[in-house]
This record gives C-alpha cells, sequence and structure tokens, in this order.
C-alpha cells in the first residue's frame, strides 16, 4: 500500500515537472518571438523616423546627429532614453571624442508601442546588445514625463 502511495506521488511529481518545463519552453518561445516582432516593427518606425537622421547603419552623421553604436545613451537607462525620443534634444553632446550639436525634435506623436519598438530595434541593432524598452514602461514615463 505504501508503495502504491509512494509511486503515484512519483508519477504525480513527474508529471507536474513534464508539464512546467513544457509551460517554460512555451513561455520562452513565445517571448523570443515577441522580441523578434518588436524589433521588426521598430525597424519600420526607425526607416521612418530615424534613418534620415541616424542614418540606416545608425552611424549617425558627423559632428550633427550622433551615432547610435554603443552608446551610453543607446546602452543606458532606459528612461532618460524615452524622455529623449518623448522630448527631443537639444544638447551638444560628446560621444568617443566627437561633438554632435543638432537638435532633435520632439517625437511624442509616436504611439507608446511604436516607441518600446524602435527603442527595442536600436538597442538590438548596430552591434547592440541591451534589453528591450516595454510599452509599459514607456506608457509610465510618458504619464510621468516632466521636461
Amino acid at each position: 500500500m505504501k508503495f502504491i502511495k509512494f509511486a503515484s506521488i512519483l508519477l504525480f511529481l513527474v508529471i507536474a515537472c513534464n508539464s512546467l518545463k513544457a509551460q517554460v519552453k512555451h513561455s520562452l518561445k513565445n517571448s523570443k518571438s515577441h522580441l523578434a516582432l518588436s524589433i521588426a516593427n521598430g525597424k519600420l518606425v526607425y526607416t521612418q523616423n530615424c534613418a534620415s537622421c541616424h542614418q540606416v547603419d545608425g552611424h549617425g552623421v558627423q559632428n550633427m546627429n550622433p551615432p547610435l553604436i554603443q552608446t551610453s545613451y543607446v546602452l543606458g537607462d532606459k528612461t532618460k532614453l524615452i524622455k529623449i525620443v518623448l522630448n527631443g534634444f537639444n544638447e551638444d553632446v560628446e560621444i568617443n571624442g566627437n561633438s554632435y550639436s543638432n537638435t532633435m525634435a520632439s517625437h511624442d506623436f509616436l504611439k507608446d508601442q511604436e516607441i518600446a519598438d524602435v527603442l527595442t530595434y536600436i538597442r538590438h541593432s548596430f552591434g547592440n546588445k541591451a534589453s528591450a524598452i516595454s510599452v509599459a514602461m514607456v506608457k509610465s514615463v510618458r504619464a510621468n514625463n516632466k521636461k
């Protein structure tokens, strides 16, 4: 009798573990496909709104529009990056010994999803390897945005 109880519990644990493994695997697959979709959509937003200044390859324009490659602006504080998109940017900035001084207009007309997608695209492109930006984060920053 004890053996049957033990075997039943063991069988239950094996089934539960396999089910959990399948759920984790499915969740990882969904998060990877969500990331891929966000990057693909972000590339479209980038092409329409950013590439004319920052260039298709993210190198920017010397002394005018900064590069988006391996910079603290892109790889660093997500809130600061979101605020740059929402508020624009009107400061001289030095990146890798070069000065950039062109004004970036506000892109607050973009939807939260578009901002999350384009920033995720930038943070995953041009040799950058940084975490994604969520729609919830953009919504929060927009709601609390103070210039």
